[in-house]
Formats: structure tokens, sequence, C-alpha cells
């Protein structure tokens, strides 16, 4: 038996290698809630669904490059290295010669690895710099829809990854206003890794101490039971309209402080005319609220009222904008607060993403990291991350970004290394028909995932468990030394061997690798930073072999008492915000002069373009898993513990399962306007009645749906939300909620086969 450190975007662990050379996995001995996303890391040691070679579609291997409705449907040949590499930059060279670096799109940000060294993004970029640029993607699906709208109306993203401390909220804090919760799961994961899991502890410190918990979701569980919260539970989509009835709330009883709107705050004007009805001629009063949200106008009255009695920090999850008009309910929170006056005050104002990683309001990262050099990107062509459908299916049309106007590319050449997007992205039929639009297709994974199966060229790779590297995050307090656990599967490559190849072949070989190993780089990028940020910062790192040995790196504390926006608010002339009037926009001058009427320049109520009918009566509200990071290792002992009959779990009210005749345990199909799945069924008492909840990130299975007459027979969510922008101003993603059916699936209920290996052929 041997053990060696590791980390994972779950948390930070020791990797058990036994005799027959199974995988355990120990969490990290400081972790107070390790993740039991952990469990699922042993199946990653194994053969199932790995890419253990790698493959070509017989189509393209055979007919070449171009557009082809075969992809995602043809067969694969298994391959040599050297010879796939030979062709593959063949077609860059193709590509590149014809039509431009800007035919070749990048992507994606990716979750792959929590390493700082064999980041895939990273990567990717750093080899198509190289070959002078590609375009890329912008923004994020988690929050690409703030990214876009906080600059505008606070002047930076401060508020989303850097926004009150935890220890001021669990010290300070009288009531929390939870919009979308705070659910224990999200919190189990972030980006980068992480070695203490404390979001649990902060919460249940507060409650000891006398906060007050409100949630404001249709799902109870968004927020742990032991809380005792208020359970508001809003109709799907209506935030902005509860946000904005208690906001007038608090203007017609006299309950806001005119001092902050008259001294810290752009536009109050505006915005209080459009809650008297300035903009439609409807006043947005709890009555007018009551229908739309399902909250009645006395309850919406009474925590108005409670908000203002004492010091409260209203927060925005990640998930209320990922819909229609999300930056709306964004931009409802921040006013709510800035008329409550407590922005800048310690447990007070407003914070977005509480809950929603667990590195959220942890550490303020200041001390730079370990970091790939990535020379520059010459090309600088960028569209937004969720509309890569977009930009596959219609070359050449403009779309308007953040009162840009801008075109989208011919796309030729898909590279993509350490993302899914058929976990990501919406309405998979649409992706489908977008994917077979390209002409090539590359995919580096180690899985046999959908995007696997949908390329044209799957490059084998390593998982992070067949790697060394540096792990490290901002928000931690660690810096793991990352020991390979087992070799590689098969004939599996890291990204960097394999993309130090293909630039070898394309004539930029030595400058992507400087003449390094991937070991070398390691220890270079190590020794630079201990060198570097970390000794200006007074950390006595130890040279590489000494930090190996040791394992990890304990970085000393850094102050915690962080309160957003708090020098602003002590003294807005000498720390203005950097929007155009130095102060917080309730009104922005300059979103509003983009002419866009799906987000005007300040919050308004826009009402959902889909909404519940008679022929799809429930909303769906897809959220992320709880068994699983996305839709990674969805083969794995946690994840695969939390379907039901095989599949992605279904979650309505009792009430719901009952008219329509259901049982709790059975195959369920799950309908909307753009496709259909199966799913097991879950009742629950702790989603409203009207709603179905399902998660998002089990791996997409057409083939087990054309047994059953369905898009996807394994429970994709993903196959039935919609594909479009939430506004002209952010194009974010709007995969948070559908209107959908659910009734019996009567027929036999076929194998789920994405986990299997495709048909193959070749030596």
């Amino acid at each position: 038996m041997s053990t060696v450190p590791h980390a994972s975007h779950w948390g930070s662990f020791t990797a058990v290698r036994e005799a027959d050379g199974s995988v355990g996995v120990r969490p990290h001995p400081d972790d107070p809630d390790p993740s039991a996303l952990l469990a699922n890391l042993p199946v990653a040691a194994t053969g199932r669904a790995r890419v253990l070679r790698p493959h070509v579609r017989r189509g393209w291997w055979e007919d070449g490059a171009g557009p082809d409705e075969r992809r995602g449907r043809d067969e694969f040949l298994a391959v040599g290295w050297d010879e796939l590499l030979d062709r593959l930059a063949a077609e860059y060279r193709r590509v590149l010669d014809t039509d431009g670096p800007e035919a070749v799109f990048g992507g994606s940000y990716g979750w792959a690895s929590a390493g700082r060294f064999h980041h895939a993004q990273s990567q990717l970029h750093r080899f198509l710099n190289c070959l002078g640029g590609a375009t890329r993607s912008s923004g994020t699906y988690s929050h690409g829809t703030a990214e876009v709208l906080l600059p505008h109306v606070l002047g930076s993203l401060e508020a989303l990854v850097s926004p009150t401390a935890w220890s001021v909220v669990e010290a300070t804090t009288e009531l929390v206003i939870a919009v979308g919760g705070l659910p224990a799961k999200n919190a189990q994961v972030a980006s980068g890794g992480i070695s203490r899991h404390e979001v649990a502890g902060r919460l249940r410190g507060a409650r000891a101490r006398g906060a007050e918990f409100v949630l404001v979701s249709p799902l109870r569980d968004d927020l742990a039971a032991e809380l005792d919260a208020d359970w508001y539970a809003v109709e799907p989509g209506t935030d902005t309209a509860l946000l904005l009835a208690m906001s007038h709330v608090l203007v017609t009883e006299g309950l806001h402080d005119e001092e902050f709107l008259r001294t810290h705050c752009a536009g109050p004007e505006e915005f209080l005319a459009s809650l008297r009805g300035g903009d439609d001629g409807v006043e947005k009063t709890p009555e007018w609220a009551a229908p739309l949200t399902g909250i009645s106008a006395e309850r919406i009255r009474a925590l108005a009222r409670r908000a203002a009695a004492g010091r409260t920090l209203v927060t925005l999850s990640w998930s209320v904008p990922r819909a229609r008009f999300g930056e709306q309910p964004l931009w409802a929170a921040i006013a709510f607060a800035a008329l409550l006056g407590q922005i800048g005050l310690p447990g007070g104002g407003f914070g977005h993403g509480y809950g929603s990683t667990g590195g959220v309001a942890r550490r303020a990262g200041s001390l730079a990291l370990p970091t790939l050099p990535q020379f520059g990107d010459p090309l600088r062509r960028r569209i937004p991350v969720a509309r890569i459908a977009d930009a596959l299916l219609h070359p050449g049309e403009e779309y308007a970004v953040d009162g840009r106007t801008e075109t989208y590319p011919r796309l030729r050449l898909v590279h993509w290394a350490g993302g899914n997007p058929f976990h990501h992205h919406q309405d998979l039929q649409r992706l489908q028909r977008a994917f077979r639009a390209a002409d090539t297709v590359v995919v580096h994974e180690p899985f046999w995932t959908s995007t696997a199966r949908h390329a044209d060229v799957v490059l084998a790779a390593t998982t992070t468990m067949e790697r060394v590297d540096l792990g490290a995050a901002r928000y931690d307090d660690r810096v793991i030394a990352m020991g390979r656990v087992h070799e590689p599967l098969g004939q599996a490559r890291d990204d960097y061997a394999v993309l130090a190849a293909l630039a070898q072949r394309l004539g930029v070989g030595e400058r992507f690798t400087e003449g390094r190993t991937a070991q070398q780089w390691v220890e270079h990028l190590y020794e630079q930073w201990r060198e570097g940020p970390a000794a200006r910062a007074g950390i006595d790192a130890p040279p590489y072999a000494g930090f190996v040995a040791a394992g990890e790196l304990v970085l000393p504390p850094e102050p915690t008492e962080r309160v957003l926006l708090a020098s602003f608010r002590a003294d807005p002339q000498r720390h203005p915000l950097r929007t155009p009037s130095g102060r917080i926009e309730l009104h922005s001058a300059v979103v509003a002069g983009f002419g866009y009427d799906d987000c005007p320049g300040h919050p308004v109520w826009r009402e959902p373009e889909e909404r519940p009918d008679a022929a799809f009566p429930l909303h769906l509200v897809a959220n992320n898993p709880a068994g699983r990071l996305h839709s990674q290792l969805d083969h794995g002992a946690t994840s695969q513990a939390s379907k039901v009959a095989g599949r992605e779990p279904l979650r309505m009210h009792p009430a719901d399962v009952r008219a329509r005749g259901l049982v709790a345990g059975q195959v369920v199909v799950v309908r909307s306007r753009r496709g259909s799945c199966l799913a097991g069924l879950v009742a629950s008492a702790d989603v409203r009645e009207g709603v179905a909840q399902m998660s998002t990130g089990a791996w997409f299975d057409p083939v087990a749906g054309a047994a059953a007459g369905v898009t996807c027979g394994h429970g994709n969510v993903n196959v039935l939300t919609t594909d479009t922008g939430t506004s002209r101003l952010a194009q974010g993603c709007t995969g948070q909620h559908a209107a959908v059916e659910v009734s019996s699936f009567d027929g036999p209920v076929p194998r789920v086969t994405v986990f299997d290996q495709p048909v193959t052929s070749g030596a």
C-alpha cells in the first residue's frame, strides 16, 4: 500500500494505492466537513468508461473534414498517436491557411483538474496563442450574467468573488435573506481545490448566536433544516417581482435610507419612479406581486419590514440569474440592499454567490499563485460562452452583447479540452446540430462522455490522479504537492504531452514547451512562485524537494474581517466605485443608452417567456447536483447512489405525484417543448407544489433514449432547457428553468449505455 497527497475541486485528500491496484481516498485530516464527492474518485482509476487510446470517427478519417450528420452516430477507429497527430496537424494547417486563426475555437474553461500546471484551459490557450490565437469564450455558465452586469452597477466583480467574509456574517448578521438559498451541496465544491469545508459551520455559528434566516426558493432544502429558516416558496422565475414589491414597501412606509441613496447611489429617482409604475403604469405593490410569486401580500410586507428592523444581508445564489432576464433579480437584489442602506456595514448589504461554492467569502486571495504563462492572445476574438451553438449554426450573423454589435465567426475547427458542453449547454438536440456543422471537432477526454462521442478526434487524456502537479486556490490556505497516484491507463497522455507533440508538428514546439518536460514545468512554476510572490509575502517556502516531502505548504492567515464596499461606504469621495458616477448605479445611463428592451437601465419586471401552461403545467428547476461536480464522474459511487431506477432523480411534490397517478421510485418521462428524457421519480414535500426539480450532469444517452422513444434515456435535464441568452446585455446562460410535463413510462426500460465503450474498430 502507498499513500499520495492530492487535490480535487471537492477537497484535498490522500489517495491510498492498494496492492491490487485499486485506489481509496482519505479526506484531508484538517477538513471539518469532508465532501461525499470524494467517493466518486476511485472509479477514475479503473477502465470503466475510460478512453484508453486515441480514436477518430470513421467518417472523418476516411472522407475528410467537413460538416457531417454522422457526427455523434458514427463508428470510431482506434489509431496510433503519431498518425493521428500527423492528420490533426494537417487539418490545423488547412484551416489556418484557408480561414485564419479566428476559424479555430478553443474551449472551454473546464473543471478537469485542480492543478495549476495541468489546467486544461491554460494548456490549450497557450498552445493556440503560439499559433496566432483563436476564437475563445468569455464568461461562464455559472455567473456569466453577473460578470457583465456587476461592473455597470457596482464597478467591479468584488461582490461576486470577494463579498463580506463568512467570519463577519457569522459574528454580526441578524437576518439573512437567501434568495436562491445557501445549499450545502454547492459549498462542497470549489474551483482549484479546498482543504477545509467551513460554510456549514459558519451558518451554524450564526444561528447559534441568534441570526435568523429567510429562504426564498421553490426548494425548501436549499437551506439546511438546522437553520430553521422561514420558507418563502416563491414561484420559480419571479424573484424580481418579490424584490421590487419589498422595495416598494420600504419606500412607501419610509423604511428606506434616503441619506444613503443621496450620497452613495446614482439614479435613485428613476428606480423609485419605476416602482411607482413609471415604466409600465403598474405600481409594484405587494398586491401586484402576490399572484406572480405565490407569496401573499401580507408576507411580502412582513419580510420587508423585518429586513429594515436590523442588520440584514441579502444574498443571491449564482443560480437565480441563470434564466431569461436574469440580470433583473440580481440588479433588484442590489437595489433592495441599497434601500436598506446597509451596504458596506459589517454583516449587512449584499452578496452574490454565498454558498454557491465553498470558496466564496473565505480568504481574500491576495497572494499570487503559480500560473502557466499564456503569452497573451494575439487575436482577442471572443463569444459569450453560452452562445457556442449560435456561433456554429449562424456564422456571419450579428448579435448584440453589452452595448456592442458583434458577428459570429465561421468556426471550422473546434478544439475542446477540460470541459463537457453536453453537460453545460442547453437544448442538447440543438447542440448536436451545432457540432455537426463544424468541419472538425477535437476533444481531450479521459472518459467517453457525450462530448467525446460527438467528436471527430478523441485524444485519450490522463486524469488528475495520473499526473504530478501543484494544487492551489486563491481562497484556500494550502498549496498541495499533488503526487501521481497511479500510472496512466492504456495509452492516455497528459494534455501537455499531446499539445507539445502537435505544436512540434506545427513548427511552434520549442515556444510551447520552452524545452521543459511536464515535471520540469511543475518544479519551475513552484520555484518561481517560491522565490517571487511567496518570498515577497514573507512566506518561507521550502525548495521543491522539501515541499514534495512535506506534501503541502500551509499559508499564513489573511485578515478575515473583510466587509464588501466598506471603504466606499466610509468615504465615497476618496474611494469611489469604478462606475461612471463613482456610486452604486440603481439606474445606469450607460445600460439605458444601449436601448435594450429586454434589459433597460434599472431593475424591472419582465414576464418569463416560457411559463407553465395546459400542455406543460409544471415549472422545472434544473439545479446543480448533490452527487457529483457538474457531470464529472457520473459513474462514481456517490453519483450512482443518488440515481433512482438507474436514472437521474426527478423530485415533485406528493400532490403533483398523486394528481398524475404516479408512484415514487418508478421511471417517468419528462417532456418540454424541446425534448424529453427518462427519470426516476421522487416524491418530496421539500419541493413547491407545481414545481419539478431535476439536477444537471447525468451523462447524455441518446442511444438509450432512442430505445425508449425519448431524447435521453438517462436523464440529462438539458434536453429540456432552452438555449437562449438572458438578454442582449449579458447573453448569459438560461438553463435554470423550463415548462415540463411528467408522465408514466410504460414500456421496457432501456439499459443506460453511455458508460459503455462505444462501437470501435481498429488495431
